[in-house]
């Protein structure tokens, strides 16, 4: 056994496929899941090497002693990340992806919503030159009002700010490439928005349509205040995604916005003083184009700051600004004869 603290696993090519799947509080589905993981498996044409990482997020119930068991059932697949406490959703996936060896990775809920067999037809997408195959739950089967309708309307507008137009980014069922989700680091609620990381990435995306059952066991655990946390984290991967490498084009387009409108206040007050006798002083436009002009200023210096720290991040751990598919050469060497 390992320290669980430790982040010790890197890729290895003999395995082709990782699933992860974060728990908690999931006791009863958890038999259930391993049954149809397995099923699934031996649905796929092809002979493949594949793991099973469950990551236990601090469950409150016997999940844990339910995971060991499945250990013992099948060690040859299962894999238990067992967290020292309740981090949450993205954390927990964060831990399967950090342990997971394989080339492709599949990540899926606990709770039987997800179906594993749709496992099979993501990889087929994969195989067709894909690096992301998102799930759809076109026909979900949750209560509209605090679930299905919130989630509509956050994926609308996720969609819409990140230019990455998918129907269902809370889809947990999701595979991928390794490649395009081991250059960046999860928070908060970010595990839905690795789609919109990937592209950044050059990823080629496509959303499928996939089986979305009812719960069975068991309570969810989300609700209307998750929508919130959302929208919050939406203005940091906005930012990530568009600014991270060029910070002065936020921070400068907003001051120099701002000392245009202070400068055409300013004019407006300076022709009204000219032509019609009244003091520049008189109205609060003078104010209010003051401390505009002063805000546009701070944000331009604001941005100059910025560019340096990015510089710095990007130059110390040596991060390029740019990523590659692939590489071709018929020289194999640059050496001296």
């Amino acid at each position: 056994m390992t320290n669980p603290d430790q982040q010790i696993v890197v890729s290895d090519p003999c395995i082709d496929l990782s699933i992860v799947v974060p728990v908690y509080n999931e006791e009863l589905n958890l038999p259930l899941l391993f049954d149809a993981i397995h099923d699934s498996m031996k649905t796929i044409a092809k002979p493949i090497v594949w793991e099973m990482i469950y990551v236990d997020d601090g469950s409150k119930d016997k999940s844990i002693a339910v995971l060991h068991e499945l250990f013992e059932k099948d060690n040859s697949h299962v894999r238990i990340v067992e967290l020292r406490r309740n981090f949450g959703q993205t954390a927990a996936i964060a831990a399967g992806i950090d342990h997971a060896r394989g080339n492709i990775i599949v990540m899926l809920d606990a709770d039987m919503q997800n179906d594993p067999i749709d496992i099979p037809m993501m990889l087929a997408k994969l195989d067709e030159g894909y690096d992301v195959v998102s799930g759809w739950r076109k026909d979900r089967q949750d209560t509209f009002l605090n679930r299905t309708l919130p989630s509509r309307l956050a994926n609308k507008l996720i969609s819409n700010v990140t230019g990455v137009h998918l129907h269902d980014y809370g889809c947990t069922l999701k595979a991928y490439r390794r490649e395009v989700i081991t250059g960046f680091q999860l928070y908060g609620e970010m595990h839905r928005f690795i789609p919109v990381y990937a592209n950044r990435y050059g990823a080629k995306i496509i959303e499928v349509p996939v089986h979305h059952h009812p719960r069975k066991f068991g309570q969810t655990k989300y609700g209307l205040e998750r929508t919130i946390k959302v929208i919050l984290d939406l203005f940091t991967v906005k930012f990530l995604v568009s600014y991270a490498t060029k910070p002065i084009y936020l921070f400068g387009g907003f001051g120099i916005s701002l000392i245009l409108i202070s400068a055409i206040m300013l004019l407006y007050l300076f022709i009204r003083r000219v032509f019609f006798l009244i003091g520049v002083t008189q109205s609060p436009l003078f104010l209010i184009s003051t401390v505009a002009g002063l805000m546009g200023f701070q944000s331009l210096l604001m941005g100059l700051i910025t560019e340096l720290l990015v510089r710095t991040y990007h130059e110390s751990q040596g991060k390029p600004i740019y990523n590659v598919r692939t590489f071709t050469t018929d020289q194999p060497s640059l050496g001296l004869d």
